[in-house]
């Protein structure tokens, strides 16, 4: 089954998380993809919405390929299959990590402005992006999650990579909630009829209207 877009993809996995209503959690999406989806589901839940910046590490020589990733507040993750793979060493992986810091530290600037990432202590976080492939970028983005402290740490997406579900699953998180789990994933666009480039415009449109809503505000 494939999702019309992000949008209706949001809502069906809504649905999967409508019985975590009670425990007011907080939805903290990945931009830029992550944030429509995430749009619907805290509007479905009547739950705040707030971004929480990741970004991928891919190797020098070949972009694409990601040998990790980082999120806000210095979390870092490395896949040591990738590193030796491409040759490279951990040194290699930091120098990268400082170089995509810069852009991760303009991104928080540009989708958040002055407002802090919001108090989670005690609470459950929702998670929340497009589809898990290899699962990099949520693996950084769950360990900023965890030390702000939150009760319960649940990944939510509409389509998860069954193997890396699993991984997150045993290693960072404690549930991952996805609409469906394939075997064999492929890229994650391939699950959408409308898989479009997510722009920062869009971003800061949902954001602000999630923010216009008391219930939706953190």
């Amino acid at each position: 089954m494939r999702f019309r877009d992000r949008g209706e993809a949001g809502r069906m996995l809504a649905e999967r998380l409508k019985d975590m209503r009670g425990e007011s959690p907080v939805v903290l999406a990945l931009p830029r993809g992550g944030v429509p989806v995430g749009y619907e589901v805290a509007r479905a839940l009547g739950v705040p919405l707030e971004v929480l910046v990741a970004r991928k590490l891919g190797v020098p020589w070949h972009p694409e390929l990601g040998m990790g990733a980082i999120a806000e507040g210095g979390a870092l993750y490395v896949n040591p299959e990738v590193l030796a793979y491409a040759d490279l060493t951990n040194e290699d992986a930091l120098t990268v990590a400082q170089q995509e810091s810069r852009e991760l530290a303009r991104r928080v600037r540009l989708y958040r402005g002055e407002r802090p990432l919001p108090d989670v202590r005690g609470r459950t976080v929702l998670l929340v992006d497009d589809g898990l492939a290899t699962g990099g970028t949520a693996r950084a983005a769950a360990r900023a999650v965890r030390v702000l402290g939150p009760r319960r740490l649940v990944l939510a997406v509409p389509v998860a990579a069954a193997e890396t579900a699993e991984a997150l699953r045993r290693e960072e998180v404690d549930e991952v909630v996805a609409v469906q789990e394939p075997d064999r994933l492929g890229a994650v666009g391939v699950w959408y009829e409308d898989f479009y480039q997510v722009d920062d415009e869009e971003v800061l449109a949902l954001l602000a209207q999630a923010h216009h809503h008391p219930e939706a505000s953190p």
